[in-house]
């Protein structure tokens, strides 16, 4: 058995919120074992009283009777929780009104702003006072086509204290990208800045703001948020007025409206590289709730902590991010790149403002060993207790290099779940140990399995990721889906009455996870499953190469393995360096993982969001359409694998 990496202090334990929760379940009368997986049976076989219990634990904000806390749950999809409920996600997020910072905004530039909880507070209560003088009710939409800054967050209070459904894209989307999501929804109300910044420079989002606001009809008035400019000329935007001026002066307190568990509170969109991007509705109680969980229970959570996470507002982490305010600690927004500085511009954000929990991308983690960056011989990172990693599988070496190169104490929880869900399947634990290449637990609640292609659950053998129970944090709907068969077509469709995720892995001997990828990305060659994962790991090893991406190809009634990789500036892929690459592939996987062909490139495609999209490739390569690449953040990058000559018959 591998030895762990890191194991918490037995006074760590202690102190952390899922051992006082465990104590609260006890003096209450419930049987919850003494350990995690205990604990965790416990949270599925009870359902109702594991939910109730986090509502009660963290003191959620809301009326009406709480029991019963599930009815029809039989039927996923078609679970209603806590149906005799009501309550208001922003009245949660905004329990703290003292004068404790509640958010730090960073630019790349180096720009810098804090609000405290008080004054976070007064904005919302501005805002929604205007809000409100436009007659916006419940259920209707509001969007930010917007950086990751305070008025972001400011707006989508504001939003969801009136009940209005908020709905944020990132300003690096094109116009298409902005009509794909914002079109469908019909906003009333659209935020947007007048710019960003993003790898030194100044990037304009007057013109394409225009041209958004002149093909949305539903939009009743701009508000323009000042980043570039103090004053920008908006005069070519319809309706348009600058975020200051459309604060009421006068207004000192929200007005919070109450409204059943399961009203929406979001839109959220699929990534959109297949077709028009799905609108998945979620709801303000199970997202709530489900936050609140993994924020308290999982990530351990306290009103002493400083969360960071690099996101943008197109993300869900952001959303994710953003809740952290109904646990009262201090959030630090960064707008701009990851990698600015070299990487060093989020490093010194640690040390400056004495971040506790620090959340950021596999490929960031990878980008940070590849450069030679030792984070723990050029920085004190003291404050981090916890280090929180997605967006892709972490690699076996970057849990390696974290706990050599980062920090040896702290918590490194990779997680995996999606915007399908708002969080997570598969998390961090902080009271149990940390081993190399594994997600450490399934969450509470989560009544996650592996599935073998018969439909039967497997342990340490690969398979696809099903939750075969209802959980509070379920999407809604999607949007324009009146009789629900988007819906269920997205998630029902392989198993009935089970949700199927997409994501293949693994359960480990230590009962965390290994995710190898998506299953829609799966490699078969010769009737055999292969996770893209598994190689992306061995060529990460290779010193030469930056990144790269893999994909099946059809090839003489069979499927063969196409391995694209983006190398070092300088160096050239020979038939050393192919031979190499492959050796490291068959030594530590099998043969039927070694790609057949290696080709380099220049780019990899990848989703606004950072992902890169295999699929989208993988179409290249057969000469089939790539149906939306405004999804892309470099779709440009998809005409590098056209018609490549080694990639022929």
């Amino acid at each position: 058995m591998n030895k762990p990496l890191w194991r918490p202090s037995q006074q760590r334990i202690d102190a952390a919120q899922i051992t006082r929760f465990r104590h609260y379940l006890q003096a209450g009368g419930h049987e919850v074992g003494s350990t995690y997986e205990h604990l965790h049976r416990w949270s599925i076989d009870q359902p109702e009283a594991f939910w109730r219990a986090i509502w009660d634990f963290a003191e959620v904000i809301g009326e009406g009777d709480l029991k019963p806390e599930l009815v029809d749950g039989d039927k996923f999809p078609g679970a209603r929780w806590f149906p005799r409920t009501r309550l208001n996600f922003a009245e949660n997020l905004l329990r703290c009104r003292d004068e404790r910072p509640a958010l730090v905004s960073l630019l790349e530039n180096g720009e810098r702003s804090e609000l405290s909880y008080q004054q976070l507070y007064r904005r919302v209560a501005q805002l929604a006072a205007t809000m409100r003088r436009l007659d916006l009710k419940p259920g209707d939409r509001v969007a930010g086509f917007m950086p990751n800054i305070e008025e972001t967050v400011i707006a989508m209070l504001a939003a969801s204290s009136i009940g209005a459904v908020w709905s944020s894209c990132s300003p690096d989307f094109g116009i298409n990208g902005v009509m794909d999501r914002f079109g469908q929804i019909e906003p009333r109300v659209l935020f947007a800045a007048d710019g960003y910044y993003y790898n030194g420079k100044a990037c304009d989002s007057l013109e394409r703001l225009a041209a958004i606001r002149a093909q949305i009809d539903s939009i009743e008035k701009v508000v323009v948020v000042p980043v570039l400019s103090q004053s920008p000329d908006i005069s070519a935007i319809d309706d348009a007025v600058l975020f200051p001026d459309f604060l009421d002066p006068d207004a000192e307190e929200v007005e919070f409206e109450r409204l059943p568990f399961d009203h929406p509170l979001y839109i959220m969109y699929s990534s959109g590289t297949t077709g028009v991007p799905k609108c998945i509705v979620h709801g303000a109680g199970g997202t709530l709730l489900q936050h609140l969980k993994e924020h308290r229970l999982h990530v351990d959570m306290t009103p002493e902590d400083v969360l960071f996470y690099f996101t943008t507002c197109g993300w869900m982490m952001w959303n994710w991010l953003v809740t952290g305010l109904a646990s009262e600690v201090t959030l630090v927004l960064y707008d701009g790149s990851p990698f600015a500085d070299d990487g060093k511009l989020l490093l010194d954000a640690i040390d400056r403002e004495k971040i506790s929990v620090f959340g950021t991308s596999a490929k960031f983690i990878a980008a940070l060993e590849k450069s030679g960056h030792k984070p723990a011989q050029s920085h004190d990172l003291a404050s981090v207790k916890t280090i929180l990693s997605t967006g892709s599988p972490l690699s076996h070496e970057s849990f390696e290099y974290v706990y050599r190169d980062f920090k040896t104490d702290v918590c490194l929880a990779s997680i995996s779940g999606g915007t399908d869900i708002l969080s997570c399947f598969v998390c961090g634990a902080p009271t149990l140990p940390v081993y190399v290449g594994e997600i450490q637990a399934a969450g509470l609640g989560m009544a996650v399995e592996i599935w073998n292609d018969e439909g039967q659950p497997v342990y340490q053998e690969k398979g696809e990721l099903v939750c075969t129970r209802p959980f509070p944090c379920a999407p809604i709907g999607f949007w324009n889906d009146p009789d629900g068969s988007k819906y269920r077509g997205a998630y029902f469709e392989s198993y009935p009455n089970i949700w199927a995720h997409g994501d293949y892995g693994e359960i480990t001997e230590h009962g965390g996870f290994i995710i190898h990828g998506r299953s829609d990305a799966v490699l078969n060659p010769g009737g055999v499953r292969i996770g893209t994962a598994e190689i992306y790991r061995q060529v990460e090893r290779v010193e030469e190469v930056v990144e790269s991406i893999v994909i099946g190809q059809q090839w003489q009634d069979d499927v063969r393995v196409i391995l694209f990789v983006v190398l070092r500036e300088g160096i050239t892929l020979d038939d050393e360096l192919r031979a190499r690459i492959r050796q490291s592939i068959r030594e530590n996987t099998t043969p039927r993982h070694v790609p057949a062909v290696i080709v380099q490139v220049s780019d990899i495609p990848r989703t606004i969001s950072g992902k890169i999209v295999e699929l989208a490739v993988r179409n290249v390569v057969h000469n089939r359409p790539v149906k939306n690449t405004d999804a892309l953040a470099n779709p440009e990058a998809l005409e590098l694998y056209r018609d490549l000559p080694e990639l022929q018959a």
